[in-house]
């Protein structure tokens, strides 16, 4: 058997993977603007809602094996009004011992590009967060990618999708 080490591996997250907590702004999965897409929808109302982005990547319990996380990539569409702010963290969660809750959760140090993801006009759009120190991504651990979005009454967003970008090594 042969020994794998890719430097060029993504993996696409749909958003029906992405996650809107309860009490955050009013989201629907919908059709996409684009035929036989979807997408994750932020309705038209006055508020602040979050997304949560599950990186999902290989994991593996030896050191320096399975995924080198270097940058993830999440794509959203502004149809109408705008957003007054649209804010990313990214997040390392250790899992917990056998029954017990996961108790680590370490941001990610990260640039943005582009540095401000502030959607003021109807289009789409792509902001990319590139890992300061990518990080192997150990089998006790995930990735989670909280993205914040503020906008008035009248703004429609749909988020379309997010790309993890890493290293594979196996």
């Amino acid at each position: 058997m042969g020994y794998v080490h890719d430097t060029t591996m993504s993996q696409w997250i749909p958003p029906t993977a992405f996650h809107m907590p309860l009490g955050s702004a009013t989201f629907v999965h919908v059709a996409g603007q684009v035929d036989n897409t979807i997408a994750v929808q932020r309705t038209a109302h006055n508020s602040t809602g979050t997304i949560n982005i599950p990186v999902m990547v290989p994991s593996n319990s030896v050191a320096q094996k399975g995924c080198y996380l270097k940058s993830v990539e999440i794509d959203y569409e502004v149809l109408t009004g705008a957003a007054t702010g649209i804010t990313f963290l990214i997040y390392k969660v250790t899992r917990g011992a056998d029954l017990a809750v996961a108790v680590v959760a370490t941001t990610l140090p990260f640039t943005q590009t582009p540095t401000v993801a502030v959607a003021d006009d109807a289009d789409q759009h792509r902001a990319i967060l590139t890992i300061t120190s990518p990080a192997w991504i150990d089998n006790d651990e995930y990735v989670l990618v909280e993205m914040t979005v503020v906008a008035g009454a009248s703004a429609v967003i749909d988020m379309l999708g997010a790309v993890a970008n890493f290293t594979l090594r196996v």
